[in-house]
């Protein structure tokens, strides 16, 4: 334990902030005392909440003008959620609005107390907000696991509808003056939906309906009290299966040798939709397949896969998985991969596989410019599929497999000027070990890196490793096995030269 804390400590030192040394990191979670509530050093001026019901999760987006009340420069801000809905939230960012770069604030998450109705995210402000002064905030995340399939059972070719429960009240830990919700649903199907009364400011019903957009406030809520709820729901058409993966593992395997970079990944998939309420028709099925009529089955998967990618394999419990098809990209061009499972996943249906493929190590390898020992690698934190109805991740873990030998690593996400999906590093836990393989010695370098609630809008992540790989290490299993084999053929040579013959005396 105190030489991981002397490595931590060593390479905070002689690395940038935005590397992690990851020899050994966990995530970790702020202890708050019980009765804790947050200090009224805010107010919120005005707040806008958009959530987008499009996929078959909860996307939110809440852009809030807070204002700094106290005598003294603050910078720590509390993030409120229910304590229902906390360890759902997943690809939490934070970021300044209105600054040209989108500057990005660090957020830890603290330890969960059910004795409270809400909990609280930490978003610590880069500069200290000074009294009276405002500051403009983008907070994105998704909500997973958060829509219910209602009615829970329909026919195989029914409509399947979806419902959300909400407070139209933010759950702030502030108060605040002026708010409003926009939801944003897939479709004009609203059949249900929760109507205010005598809440709204000014004149109009509640909420206001334009299109597909579904407008609740504005809201005059000076005098409400924070944490104060007032219970939505809607019901909407979700002809789509809502895809979940319950365990995500993504292994890269890098190999110098063979200019390599070797991706696999393993998917235990269900679909978190209406179930079936009679027994399954394949005759009613190939009727629905055929006139191409919408099902909340899934029946394809897409890949888009990087430029260069060859070599695709495709496998479920079963064997190889015959029904695809493979476009191979262009030098600019994605290529394509399409699956076929073996039957529809329906409703609380289950289906687990893998694929994998082969790219050109050069195309996400570099030498660093500050010595020859030095490599970065980029890569794409997950890929996955790329389906309009979206897929949510409950447990990720990537495996980067680096060569043997390979130390001092560390590792950053680069975050793009909108979300990408995925938490702070503090919200990354890591881990470095050794796993061996064929004909290897010390074992090859391992990073593991686990996270859990994210979604496909972590398809656009990027994750940087940078490592130290000399010369004698690329040579240490080449000159092993030589002397390995010197070595046995000495000995044979040896034990072959023994007279081992009967001779008189």
């Amino acid at each position: 334990m105190r030489f991981f804390t002397a490595a931590t400590a060593l390479c905070g030192l002689l690395l940038p902030s935005s590397l992690v040394c990851a020899e050994s990191t966990s995530t970790t979670r702020v202890a708050l005392p019980q009765d804790f509530k947050p200090p009224q050093v805010f107010r919120h001026a005005n707040l806008v909440r958009n959530t987008n019901l499009e996929k078959g999760y909860v996307r939110e987006t809440v852009n809030v003008v807070v204002e700094n009340v106290s005598e003294k420069p603050q910078s720590d801000y509390y993030l409120s959620f229910p304590s229902d809905v906390y360890d759902k939230i997943g690809g939490l960012e934070v970021r300044h609005s209105k600054a040209a770069s989108k500057e990005k604030y660090e957020v830890e998450a603290t330890e969960v107390d059910l004795s409270r109705d809400n909990q609280y995210f930490i978003v610590h402000l880069s500069k200290p907000l000074e009294p009276s002064s405002q500051v403009t905030l983008g907070v994105s995340y998704s909500i997973l696991s958060s829509l219910s399939p209602r009615p829970a059972t329909i026919g195989q070719a029914d409509k399947q509808f979806l419902e959300y429960s909400f407070s139209a009240y933010v759950p702030s830990a502030y108060t605040t003056v002026t708010q409003k919700t926009k939801l944003k649903f897939p479709s004009t199907n609203v059949p249900d939906y929760t109507k205010t009364s005598g809440i709204k400011s000014g004149s109009g019903s509640d909420p206001e309906r334009q299109g597909t957009t579904y407008t609740y406030g504005p809201y005059d809520t000076a005098k409400v009290t924070p944490g104060t709820k007032y219970p939505i729901t809607v019901r909407y058409e979700f002809t789509k299966p809502v895809l979940t993966a319950h365990l995500l593992e993504r292994d890269l395997e890098v190999s110098h040798w063979g200019g390599n970079l070797a991706t696999e990944e393993r998917y235990w998939l269900r679909n978190n939709g209406s179930q079936l309420s009679k027994q399954f028709s394949r005759v009613e099925w190939t009727i629905t397949s055929y006139s191409q009529m919408p099902s909340s089955a899934l029946r394809d998967l897409k890949y888009p896969l990087k430029p260069g990618s060859v070599d695709p394999y495709f496998i479920d419990d079963v064997g190889n998985v015959s029904t695809s098809r493979f476009r191979p990209g262009k030098a600019n061009r994605d290529g394509h991969l399409e699956l076929r499972p073996r039957y529809p996943i329906f409703g609380g249906w289950n289906y687990s596989f893998r694929i994998g493929w082969n790219n050109d190590l050069a195309s996400f390898l570099r030498r660093t410019v500050t010595g020859a020992d030095s490599y970065v690698l980029k890569v794409p934190f997950i890929e996955g599929p790329k389906i309009p109805e979206g897929i949510q991740y409950e447990n990720v873990v990537v495996r980067v497999v680096l060569p043997e030998g390979a130390k001092n690593v560390r590792f950053e996400t680069i975050d793009g000027a909108s979300s990408n999906g995925l938490p702070g590093l503090s919200q990354i836990q890591s881990h470095v070990s050794n796993h061996k393989t064929f004909m290897d010695t010390l074992g090859r370098t391992t990073l593991t890196l686990t996270v859990e609630n994210l979604s496909d809008e972590a398809r656009d992540s990027q994750l940087v490793i940078t490592y130290d790989y000399t010369l004698w290490d690329a040579l240490r299993k080449p000159f092993t096995i030589t002397a390995g084999l010197l070595t046995l053929f000495a000995s044979i040579w040896a034990i072959g030269s023994i007279d081992v013959s009967i001779k008189k005396r």
